[in-house]
């Protein structure tokens, strides 16, 4: 459902500035990007994007708003899902939507890493808007993994989030390192579920059978 959603945001002018706003956000932060070569990227007229925003700072905010818009249903889908067994699949199955998630979309993990480092009112406002919610949503599950004994018990639930950012996310923000260190390319699709499972194996130990994907 959120990529059909992302789909349909493309299609349209203002779906197309946003896109192009959420590329330029995370590539020259927010300082370093210009509502004019936002509107060029997205073959509409500064005009427009005013019209549809007016301000640099609404439309970083609603590019923000986009880039969460998948991460927050695939995780709500993984908490929710009925199908599941027990915690340690829930848990399972959190980890490798999050790494292939954060492998899809690059802009995501460029943003956090611009915005997550500044003290400052756009920091605040994207961690009480979307970050705290997500938290405060995968506590619950973190918790009650410790309980029975799929995490270490003696770890916080804000240091596994944080670890779990870390270990997902930066083999794709450092990707054009990794491929000139190892050779590897790590967006490449078998790359990408071989850390998926990676990720998965630290934290909960290997599994058995084929890979799920939340829906």
């Amino acid at each position: 459902m959120a990529r059909a959603a992302a789909a349909e945001i493309r299609s349209d002018a203002r779906g197309r500035i946003l896109v192009a706003a959420l590329q330029a956000f995370s590539d020259h932060g927010f300082d370093g990007s210009r509502t004019r070569d936002i509107a060029a990227r997205a073959n509409v007229t500064l005009g427009l994007l005013q019209y549809y925003f007016g301000s640099k700072l609404k439309l970083w905010q609603a590019a923000v708003d986009l880039a969460f818009v998948e991460l927050r249903e695939g995780l709500e889908a993984v908490l929710s899902s009925s199908e599941l067994s027990d915690e340690r699949e829930r848990l399972r199955l959190l980890i490798r939507s999050h790494v292939r998630f954060v492998a899809e979309n690059p802009e995501f993990v460029r943003l956090m890493h611009e915005e997550g480092k500044r003290r400052g009112p756009r920091m605040r406002w994207m961690a009480d808007r979307h970050v705290k919610p997500l938290f405060e949503k995968v506590t619950p599950l973190i918790r009650r993994s410790q309980e029975k004994g799929v995490l270490p018990a003696g770890i916080p639930p804000e240091h596994f989030v944080y670890i779990l950012a870390g270990a997902a996310g930066v083999i794709f923000h450092q990707a054009e390192e990794c491929k000139r260190v190892t050779g590897l390319d790590p967006v490449e699709a078998s790359a990408v579920e071989a850390h998926a499972r990676a990720v998965e194996h630290l934290f909960v130990g290997p599994a058995a059978g084929p890979i799920r994907r939340a829906h």
